[in-house]
């Protein structure tokens, strides 16, 4: 069983989104970059590639001191088999609308967890 020592070093929330996400979020104080130069948050845009959010998803979830991971719902599509395949407790996956993208519930991987596990 998890103590909350395995846990107290997750301070800081990371995001994965669209630019006016981000600096929206990078505005109400979630940045962070580390003394090595390592972001807490990664902008997509139309010419990101995918194997860049994979591997920003990849370090992102298993970084010690995040708990918290914001993604754009419709940047999660991209990497749909990566973000379903993901089933850890922390940092918690949070899959968020765009300004451009509204949310659909029948897209979100843990919503989808939650009803398989209650039988929904």
């Amino acid at each position: 069983m998890a103590t909350t020592t395995q846990y107290k070093d997750r301070t800081l929330i990371a995001t994965i989104g669209d630019e006016d996400t981000i600096t929206g979020l990078l505005l109400a104080g979630t940045g962070h970059v580390d003394a090595r130069g390592k972001k807490n948050f990664l902008v997509v845009d139309s010419k990101t590639p995918v194997s860049t959010i994979e591997a920003a998803f990849a370090e992102y979830t298993e970084r010690s001191d995040i708990a918290i991971l914001l993604i754009n719902q419709h940047i999660a599509d991209q990497i749909r088999p990566a973000v379903e395949k993901y089933h850890q407790a922390f940092p918690a996956l949070l899959e968020i609308p765009s300004k451009d993208h509204p949310y659909d519930p029948s897209k979100d991987s843990v919503l989808k967890a939650v009803k398989k596990h209650l039988g929904a």
